[in-house]
Formats: C-alpha cells, sequence, structure tokens
C-alpha cells in the first residue's frame, strides 16, 4: 500500500484540493464563521483559508494509477 499526503501532490493538485476544501468549508460553517468574524473583527477569507487546510486533513483520498 502507497501512502501520500498533501505535500506529496503536484501545486496543481493541492490549488485544486484546496479550492475544493473553501468552497466547502463556506457551504458547511459558512455562517458560523461570518459571526465569528464580525464578533471578532477579523478577516472572512482568511478565516476560510485556515479552517479550508484544517478541513484537508478530514478528507479520503482516492487516487486512481
Amino acid at each position: 500500500m502507497i501512502y501520500l499526503n498533501f505535500s506529496d501532490l503536484t501545486e496543481e493538485a493541492q490549488n485544486r484540493l484546496l479550492e475544493n476544501s473553501k468552497k466547502d468549508v463556506e457551504r458547511k460553517f459558512g455562517n458560523d464563521i461570518r459571526k465569528y468574524v464580525r464578533e471578532n473583527y477579523t478577516c472572512f477569507k482568511t478565516m476560510v483559508e485556515e479552517e479550508a487546510l484544517r478541513n484537508l486533513y478530514s478528507y479520503t483520498f482516492i487516487f486512481n494509477i
């Protein structure tokens, strides 16, 4: 069995997965993040990016070789 992690992927694949993760985070947690941003005066885009990186570790990757 071969184990890969996110950093083993090409830059293009990493960017594609990160964009998918951002969309996933916004869909799942967008309202909660917006509420947190309003209360703590932070940047929505930055919060989504940070959560998207954390979200990547909850994915199960399947590769066809």
